[in-house]
């Protein structure tokens, strides 16, 4: 696995997973909107904290810093 979510993103997709997983905790929703919020809560989250997303991988896109070689 290549990393293929990074920079700004990665915060953004781990704070909506805690926000999105708390929010099917402790929000109220019926109990199906907190199972979805859960499912996509640990989604973000999870993509988040590993730098990988499959889907962005099937849609050909990559938000990570191209590698340095070091090379001059």
């Amino acid at each position: 696995m290549t990393c293929n979510v990074g920079g700004v993103e990665r915060p953004i997709r781990i704070v909506a997973g805690i926000l999105l997983v708390s929010l099917g905790a402790f929000g109220g929703l019926p109990e199906g909107l907190s199972l979805a919020a859960y499912v996509v809560g640990g989604i973000a989250l999870v993509t988040g904290a590993i730098g990988y997303c499959p889907l962005w991988t099937l849609l050909g896109l990559n938000t990570c810093a191209p590698k340095t070689t070091g090379k001059a």
